[in-house]
């Protein structure tokens, strides 16, 4: 039954803001009017604005319009604070209510309004959430349905709000350390290129009556730079294709495949994706089983959150194994792809019973390792981004003042 969003007078006179069921716009205004309020605007959310995307144009465009209302960080404050209503023992409904009120934006609003109707109409929270699977991940459904399953909601709410916190701080981590070294990259780039295109040819003019041989470097770098005027666009457009073809044969699912493995085979960048996706795994995997997740079902939801897709089909493969009745760190110590100390921790949980806790752990040490490697890599080109720019520019610089040291010679 569509969703409508309300805003009425009630026989206080005082303003009042909802949403409520109907069958249409004329049915929410008599419902509205049997509860002694005075409708004074009424307007579709939720299904029926998703229903529009399975008509045509129209849908597309709905689609195109319609902004995600959270991000990953907005939804980390708003499970924390939804964790920390619901521990407090406020009903849900209530926390919806009081979430509902105090959202600053009117999408947001109407997208906890609706929340908080499907539950008030009977559905579990989980079922609510998954009308949104723009805004609200399966494994994030999943963790929800299992809270509620169990009882502990509030407890899982926090776990889940820890999730998202910790995922945030590993990648503002990360990209705060490339983005020094990709700042320093494309300046040096630009003034290279500006060095090469326009000022070097402009010192090539003064040579030009010479009838001297130029230095070799000079050579060089004024046929570089004719090369680079007269053929930019071409490089530039082989550049575009080559991305685009890559793109294209990424889409292959055995090619992406091969490229993913021998991704994780480079020296350093393969195993900083080794351990940001065996951390995102066990993390993953420990938030489900202390939910109270079945393991299988916990370990198919974990492998989707791997981008490496060679890493994801040996978690599926240890998931094979698992359902045929192998421990669970016997099954990823045969998948040599996951770093040995995921199965040493796995191994631990299984013999003590704290297979969650064991997994959380390991999951915070690979992210640890994840960190340290991505310093100590930014930390290492740095310098030698500078070094190499320098040495760049004394090379277009000496290429430009060989020839003038050569005629002050022969003036003398």
């Amino acid at each position: 039954m569509p969703v409508y969003s309300f805003e009425a007078l009630t026989s206080e006179g005082k303003t009042r803001k909802g949403v409520i069921e109907a069958e249409s716009v004329k049915a929410a205004r008599g419902m509205l009017r049997a509860q002694s309020m005075v409708p004074l605007q009424v307007q579709t959310v939720g299904p029926e604005v998703d229903a529009l995307q399975d008509k045509g144009d129209w849908g597309l465009a709905a689609r195109l319009m319609r902004r995600r209302v959270f991000n990953a960080a907005s939804l980390a404050i708003w499970t924390r604070q939804l964790a920390g209503l619901v521990s407090s023992g406020l009903p849900l409904e209530r926390a919806l209510t009081s979430l509902a009120d105090e959202a600053e934006q009117e999408s947001l609003r109407q997208l906890v309004s609706t929340l908080r109707s499907e539950v008030n109409g009977g559905s579990t929270f989980a079922k609510a959430l998954a009308q949104y699977p723009q805004e609200f991940s399966a494994i994030y459904i999943a963790v929800i349905g299992a809270g509620e399953q169990s009882g502990k909601l509030g407890l899982v709410l926090e776990r889940l709000a820890d999730d998202l916190e910790e995922q945030q701080t590993l990648k503002a981590r990360l990209v705060g350390a490339a983005l020094y070294p990709a700042i320093v990259t494309l300046v040096a780039f630009f003034i290279v290129l500006f060095l090469v295109t326009y000022v070097v040819p402009q010192v090539a003019q003064v040579f030009a009556g010479s009838k001297r041989a130029l230095p070799m470097l000079t050579v060089i770098l004024i046929g570089t730079s004719a090369f680079l005027r007269s053929y930019a666009w071409l490089l530039l457009m082989a550049f575009i294709l080559a991305a685009a073809g890559l793109r294209l044969a990424l889409e292959n699912a055995i090619f992406h495949d091969q490229f993913d493995a021998v991704w994780l085979r480079l020296p350093v960048l393969g195993k900083l994706t080794r351990s940001y996706n065996t951390a995102r795994f066990a993390s993953t995997l420990a938030m489900l089983a202390a939910a109270g997740v079945p393991i299988l079902k916990a370990l198919q939801a974990a492998a989707d959150t791997l981008s490496n897709r060679a890493m994801r089909t040996d978690a599926l493969d240890a998931l094979l194994l698992v359902r045929e009745g192998a421990p669970l760190a016997s099954a990823l110590s045969q998948k040599k792809r996951f770093p040995g100390l995921l199965a040493m921790f796995a191994r631990q949980g299984e013999q003590t019973g704290q297979l969650p806790a064991m997994l959380q752990r390991a999951a915070k040490q690979l992210s640890t390792e994840v960190q340290r490697r991505a310093l100590q890599l930014a930390t290492v080109l740095e310098p030698l981004l500078i070094v190499l720019m320098g040495l760049v520019v004394m090379l277009i610089v000496l290429a430009v003042l060989l020839p003038i040291i050569q005629l002050n010679q022969l003036v003398t």
